[in-house]
């Protein structure tokens, strides 16, 4: 299948005045192919070719979406840079990815904006054309450490398309994809904008990311709607006292970590809709899923996939490596690539169970401790709005307090005294830090790579 032909035949096919996108105003598909017809001529003008390679840092945005299926068309690789990256960052991700192009465009002021009005402007860079077939590099969210740059070829996208299709309970034709989960990640772009194009459900995304604005997004037609989120998000719309009521509401898939029970249970119990959970990687895209939380907290392989665990470690088979350039020999091996997460697999029903990083198994005296279990505890009380958990020698602890105004150190005593109860003596944090805000990753994870936290967050222990 041509560049052309790929994007054509599976994103852009379909009748000319069905509304594919939805951002501030309604897109028909024969408005979107007209759009990226134009962008395809603009890049072709700054020397894109087949072969070539483009750099994208445009906030969500039509421009976004024109200009990634522009470059598809074109034969040309595309790496997606957030918005909301440094200059610093964008000049160090533009060294490393030598693009020959580069699209940018300005996000306006104003926080939790959903989307962008934007006009982007095309550049020349001094790059090279693509060194591998892949159609699309993205950066890893960095949530555990530098970032790797990791490949996507056109006939991987596809086949993860395809595993979306045979999954129950994901958006189909005629319904909705309210996203607030960002497009130059994989489960904005590939689960929420490149899925509702392949299989004709509108993907809208909301003028905020309020707890109003999405439910005005919502209700703002009769058809079927499914939001797509991080935990983030549904803290966010856990949180409310009173939620609307939203009869278009069918579900709610998240992705990333698994989000706690008590919140999973307040977001049910509010808008009287099934939550689900989705597991998967940037190398990968979705790997498993537990949609209707039938399961939980275990997850089904997406059709196609195969999930395995050698010595605690979830690995998922792939056809080829799908890392560009130094990356750590031991990510990829033999056909298997090492998810680095910690997990263990049912044999008699092929399903499985993330128990977080591998890196989150530590021994304390002698004595097995999962730090995901010691942050979960410490997430759910009262006086926690999020936290952090890591082990450096001992067990230690960054906490964001839920009221910010509150005295830190009888903060730090009130959460001693309830872990007393919760933990064992040796699974308590031996240091408490009790900090004005916990970094998170353009996907809303939280940071748990040690330097960055110690350098985002510097306030003084409390122990």
């Amino acid at each position: 299948m041509s560049p052309a032909g790929w994007v054509d035949e599976v994103l852009l096919a379909g009748p000319d005045d069905a509304v594919c996108v939805t951002l501030g105003r309604e897109v028909t598909r024969a408005r979107l192919r007209a759009l990226v017809a134009e962008r395809q001529e603009a890049l072709h003008a700054a020397g894109l070719r087949a072969g070539g390679t483009v750099a994208l840092r445009v906030p969500p945005s039509l421009a976004f979406v024109a200009n990634l299926l522009a470059a598809w068309r074109i034969g040309a690789q595309a790496s997606l840079l957030d918005h909301r990256l440094t200059p610093y960052e964008v000049d160090n991700a533009l060294a490393r990815l030598a693009p020959q192009v580069v699209v940018a465009g300005q996000a306006p002021a104003g926080a939790l904006r959903g989307y962008a009005e934007v006009t982007e402007a095309v550049t020349a860079h001094p790059g090279a054309p693509a060194a591998t077939a892949h159609a699309l590099i993205q950066l890893s969210s960095g949530s555990t450490g530098p970032s790797k740059v990791i490949g996507r070829t056109a006939e991987s996208l596809i086949a993860e398309l395809d595993r979306y299709t045979r999954i129950d309970g994901v958006p189909r034709p005629g319904e909705r994809i309210v996203s607030l989960a960002s497009m130059v990640h994989v489960l904005g772009l590939v689960g929420g904008l490149l899925h509702g194009l392949h299989v004709g459900a509108e993907f809208v995304v909301p003028e905020r990311l309020t707890v109003d604005a999405i439910g005005d997004a919502i209700a703002a037609k009769p058809t079927p709607a499914t939001v797509l989120g991080v935990p983030f998000h549904i803290e966010l719309l856990a949180s409310v006292g009173t939620a609307p009521v939203l009869p278009q509401l069918i579900g709610m898939t998240t992705g990333g970590e698994l989000v706690r029970a008590e919140v999973h249970e307040r977001f049910v119990e509010r808008y009287a809709t099934r939550l689900g959970n989705m597991y998967g990687m940037t190398e990968v895209g979705v790997i498993a899923t537990d949609l209707f939380a039938r399961h939980r907290p275990e997850l089904t392989p997406a059709p196609g996939l195969r999930v395995t665990e050698v010595g605690g470690e979830l690995r998922v088979a792939l056809p080829e490596s799908p890392y560009v350039g130094d990356t750590g020999p031991d990510r990829f091996v033999d056909g298997w690539l090492h998810t680095r997460d910690a997990g263990v697999v049912d044999p008699a029903t092929g399903r499985f169970r993330v128990l977080g990083r591998l890196d989150s198994q530590v021994s304390v005296g002698g004595l097995k401790v999962d730090l995901t279990e010691v942050e979960h505890t410490l997430a759910a009380l009262p006086e926690v709005a999020s936290a952090v958990v890591l082990h450096d020698g001992a067990i230690e602890a960054y906490v964001l307090p839920a009221d910010p105004a509150a005295d830190r150190e009888r903060t730090a005593e009130a959460i001693r005294a309830r872990l007393a109860e919760r933990l064992a003596p040796y699974k308590r944090p031996r240091v408490l830090h009790v900090v004005d805000e916990l970094p998170r990753t353009a996907t809303g994870k939280l940071v748990r790579d040690r330097a960055a936290l110690r350098t985002a967050v510097p306030a003084p222990a409390v122990s």
